[in-house]
Protein backbone atom coordinates (compact mmCIF):
# COMPACT_ATOMS: atom_id res chain seq x y z
CA UNK A 1 0.00 0.00 0.00
CA UNK A 2 2.92 2.31 0.88
CA UNK A 3 4.46 2.08 -2.57
CA UNK A 4 1.07 2.90 -4.25
CA UNK A 5 0.73 6.42 -2.16
CA UNK A 6 4.08 7.33 -3.09
CA UNK A 7 3.18 6.82 -6.55
CA UNK A 8 0.19 9.03 -6.11
CA UNK A 9 1.60 11.53 -4.37
CA UNK A 10 4.56 12.26 -7.12
CA UNK A 11 1.41 12.40 -9.58
CA UNK A 12 -0.43 15.37 -7.49
CA UNK A 13 3.14 16.96 -7.28
CA UNK A 14 3.67 16.89 -10.71
CA UNK A 15 0.21 18.25 -11.94
CA UNK A 16 1.94 21.86 -13.10
CA UNK A 17 4.69 24.30 -13.53
CA UNK A 18 6.62 25.32 -11.18
CA UNK A 19 7.10 29.04 -9.93
CA UNK A 20 10.34 29.35 -10.76
CA UNK A 21 9.44 27.69 -14.02
CA UNK A 22 6.78 29.91 -15.11
CA UNK A 23 9.29 33.10 -14.19
CA UNK A 24 11.61 32.04 -16.47
CA UNK A 25 9.03 31.23 -19.59
CA UNK A 26 8.11 34.74 -18.32
CA UNK A 27 11.56 36.30 -18.52
CA UNK A 28 12.22 34.62 -21.92
CA UNK A 29 9.13 36.23 -23.80
CA UNK A 30 10.15 39.63 -22.18
CA UNK A 31 13.67 39.55 -23.39
CA UNK A 32 12.28 38.54 -27.01
CA UNK A 33 9.50 41.19 -26.87
CA UNK A 34 12.25 43.97 -25.84
CA UNK A 35 14.31 43.11 -28.79
CA UNK A 36 11.01 42.99 -31.07
CA UNK A 37 9.42 46.10 -30.26
CA UNK A 38 11.57 48.77 -31.42
CA UNK A 39 11.79 46.66 -34.85
CA UNK A 40 8.29 46.92 -35.23
CA UNK A 41 7.75 50.30 -34.98
CA UNK A 42 9.79 51.00 -37.48
CA UNK A 43 8.95 48.72 -39.52
CA UNK A 44 5.28 50.64 -38.91
CA UNK A 45 6.59 53.80 -39.21
CA UNK A 46 8.63 53.30 -42.80
CA UNK A 47 4.84 51.84 -43.93
CA UNK A 48 2.98 55.16 -42.93
CA UNK A 49 5.88 57.00 -44.55
CA UNK A 50 5.60 54.52 -47.78
CA UNK A 51 1.46 55.30 -47.70
CA UNK A 52 2.22 59.52 -47.58
CA UNK A 53 4.38 59.59 -50.25
CA UNK A 54 1.96 56.94 -51.95
CA UNK A 55 -0.90 59.90 -51.26
CA UNK A 56 1.61 62.63 -52.63
CA UNK A 57 1.23 61.07 -55.88
CA UNK A 58 -2.36 60.49 -55.41
CA UNK A 59 -2.91 64.23 -55.02
CA UNK A 60 -0.59 64.95 -58.35
CA UNK A 61 -3.15 63.31 -60.24
CA UNK A 62 -5.91 64.90 -58.69
CA UNK A 63 -4.46 68.11 -59.46
CA UNK A 64 -4.46 67.32 -62.94
CA UNK A 65 -7.57 66.19 -63.18
CA UNK A 66 -8.91 69.13 -61.28
CA UNK A 67 -6.40 71.71 -63.62
CA UNK A 68 -8.51 69.64 -66.79
CA UNK A 69 -11.62 69.42 -65.48
CA UNK A 70 -11.90 73.52 -64.22
CA UNK A 71 -8.90 74.81 -65.58
CA UNK A 72 -7.23 75.61 -62.45
CA UNK A 73 -5.39 74.09 -59.55
CA UNK A 74 -7.49 73.31 -56.76
CA UNK A 75 -6.19 75.26 -53.77
CA UNK A 76 -6.38 73.16 -51.32
CA UNK A 77 -7.68 69.58 -50.35
CA UNK A 78 -11.29 70.27 -49.23
CA UNK A 79 -11.69 70.92 -52.81
CA UNK A 80 -10.20 67.64 -54.22
CA UNK A 81 -12.57 65.96 -51.83
CA UNK A 82 -15.71 64.87 -51.87
CA UNK A 83 -18.99 67.61 -52.06
CA UNK A 84 -20.41 68.59 -48.61
CA UNK A 85 -23.56 67.90 -50.72
CA UNK A 86 -24.88 67.46 -54.47
CA UNK A 87 -23.08 66.67 -57.23
CA UNK A 88 -19.03 67.07 -57.64
CA UNK A 89 -17.52 70.64 -58.64
CA UNK A 90 -15.03 72.93 -58.44
CA UNK A 91 -15.54 73.21 -53.91
CA UNK A 92 -15.76 69.78 -53.82
CA UNK A 93 -14.18 67.66 -56.99
CA UNK A 94 -14.81 64.10 -55.48
CA UNK A 95 -11.15 63.44 -56.85
CA UNK A 96 -9.51 62.12 -53.53
CA UNK A 97 -11.12 59.87 -50.37
CA UNK A 98 -12.83 61.81 -47.74
CA UNK A 99 -9.65 61.34 -45.29
CA UNK A 100 -7.47 62.51 -47.03
CA UNK A 101 -9.43 65.68 -47.84
CA UNK A 102 -9.92 66.46 -44.32
CA UNK A 103 -6.18 66.35 -44.10
CA UNK A 104 -4.92 63.49 -42.12
CA UNK A 105 -4.00 59.90 -43.19
CA UNK A 106 -1.32 57.14 -42.58
CA UNK A 107 -0.20 59.20 -39.40
CA UNK A 108 0.40 62.73 -41.21
CA UNK A 109 -0.74 65.83 -41.88
CA UNK A 110 -1.04 66.59 -45.58
CA UNK A 111 -1.95 70.38 -47.28
CA UNK A 112 -2.19 71.40 -50.48
CA UNK A 113 -1.68 74.90 -51.85
CA UNK A 114 -3.08 75.76 -55.16
CA UNK A 115 -2.39 79.01 -57.33
CA UNK A 116 -3.24 79.74 -60.97
CA UNK A 117 0.50 78.72 -61.93
CA UNK A 118 0.78 75.60 -59.93
CA UNK A 119 0.34 74.10 -56.83
CA UNK A 120 2.12 72.87 -53.29
CA UNK A 121 1.82 69.54 -51.13
CA UNK A 122 3.36 68.69 -47.60
CA UNK A 123 3.30 66.58 -45.79
CA UNK A 124 4.42 66.49 -42.03
CA UNK A 125 4.11 63.11 -39.29
CA UNK A 126 1.71 63.86 -36.76
CA UNK A 127 3.98 62.68 -34.05
CA UNK A 128 7.59 62.95 -35.44
CA UNK A 129 9.54 59.77 -34.33
CA UNK A 130 6.34 57.94 -34.00
CA UNK A 131 4.23 58.40 -36.93
CA UNK A 132 7.38 59.00 -39.23
CA UNK A 133 10.90 60.74 -39.19
CA UNK A 134 10.75 62.15 -42.73
CA UNK A 135 8.54 65.33 -44.25
CA UNK A 136 7.30 65.56 -48.10
CA UNK A 137 7.46 68.06 -50.38
CA UNK A 138 6.29 68.19 -53.73
CA UNK A 139 4.66 70.86 -56.05
CA UNK A 140 3.42 70.65 -59.86
CA UNK A 141 6.89 69.41 -61.48
CA UNK A 142 6.15 66.20 -59.75
CA UNK A 143 9.33 65.84 -57.87
CA UNK A 144 8.99 64.39 -54.07
CA UNK A 145 11.45 66.42 -51.79
CA UNK A 146 12.18 64.53 -48.45
CA UNK A 147 13.93 66.34 -45.44
CA UNK A 148 15.00 63.74 -41.88
CA UNK A 149 14.19 66.18 -39.43
CA UNK A 150 11.22 67.59 -38.00
CA UNK A 151 11.78 70.66 -40.19
CA UNK A 152 9.04 71.10 -43.01
CA UNK A 153 10.73 69.80 -46.58
CA UNK A 154 10.76 72.75 -49.24
CA UNK A 155 11.84 73.08 -52.74
CA UNK A 156 15.28 73.07 -51.88
CA UNK A 157 15.64 69.80 -50.26
CA UNK A 158 16.48 66.27 -51.21
CA UNK A 159 14.76 64.54 -53.71
CA UNK A 160 13.86 61.21 -53.51
CA UNK A 161 14.97 59.04 -56.26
Amino acid sequence: MKARETGMNRIRQRRGFSLIELLIVIAIILIIATIALPKLNRARMYAQETAAIAAIKTLHSAETQYFSQFGRFAANLTELGPPASGQPGPSGADLIPGDLAAGDKSGYKFTVTGGPSGYTISAVPIAYNSTGSRTFFSDQSLVIRENYGQEPATVNSKEIK
